[in-house]
């Protein structure tokens, strides 16, 4: 199972031949095969209704967060990713239309924009998924950096919440294996998280594990990172980052300035 990260998508189908444009969204399983064209959840597509050509991002982000029943609406956003592979945020008080350079269909991914300081906080269930979901993808992606022990811990949880307890008829040896927490792993990573998962997290709910998940994942140097590249003054590759505790610059995977807000 391969990136073991849930995306929602969005497919905006804007026709020359009409005025409106048929917005269809659905959560995708990185990796796997089970993939429509209006990446569907569970493989059935939502129709969110006709929106005009010219509407607004924020008509677009409003409509995505009624349908998601989302109240806390100011952590997230909805980015795009142009020809030239360059990422952007869609911006509210813009066309929708005008802000893409590719030829329709168009697709766009809601994400986390602003993490939150206090994820544990937040107070809302779906609030709370979402951002689990993104601070999965970001260990995923090599962008949640931490030590093994820490990253055995995480993977753990995320085990725990999506396969529940331990059951030795259901997870036979290297069950783990199975998943892809991370961009590399080795065998050794693969057994302590089993290790963790089968003698300390038994009993623990979805919800309990995604939060503990969350708890640990907000003490790590790089979480909420955004990196954009950069070089230093003698030309070495580096990365600049807001998150939500300052501003800093990373060199290879360390934290090498930190400007707190």
């Amino acid at each position: 199972m391969e990136g073991c990260c849930l995306v929602l998508r969005v497919a905006l189908c804007v026709s020359a031949a009409g005025p409106s444009a048929n917005l269809g969204y659905g959560w995708v399983w990185k990796g796997r095969s089970k993939s429509c064209k209006q990446r569907a959840l569970g493989c059935a597509a939502r129709d969110a209704g006709g929106i005009a050509r010219d509407a607004k991002g924020q008509y677009l982000f409003d409509l995505l967060c009624h349908h998601l029943n989302l109240l806390e609406k100011d952590y997230f956003g909805i980015r795009f990713v142009d020809p030239d592979k360059q990422r952007h945020w869609l911006e509210f008080t813009k066309s929708v239309v005008k802000q893409m350079r590719a030829q329709p269909p168009f697709t766009m991914c809601f994400r986390v924009k602003f993490y939150p300081t206090d994820p544990a906080a937040l107070k809302e269930e779906i609030t709370r998924y979402l951002v689990f979901l993104q601070i999965k993808r970001d260990l995923y992606h090599g962008r949640l950096l931490c030590k093994t022990s820490d990253a055995a811990l995480l993977a753990a949880y995320i085990l725990q919440a999506e396969i529940g307890d331990y059951d030795p008829g259901k997870h036979p040896e290297g069950y783990s294996s199975k998943f892809q927490f991370f961009p590399k792993h080795s065998e050794k990573l693969e057994r302590k998280i089993a290790e963790i998962h089968k003698s300390e997290l038994s009993g623990q709910t979805p919800a309990t594990s995604e939060l503990n998940f969350l708890r640990k994942a907000q003490t790590l140097e790089t979480y909420g990172v955004d990196p954009h590249p950069c070089k230093d003054v003698s030309g070495n590759a580096a990365f600049l980052a807001f998150t939500p505790f300052g501003f800093v610059v990373l060199q290879g995977n360390k934290r090498v300035h930190f400007i707190k807000w």
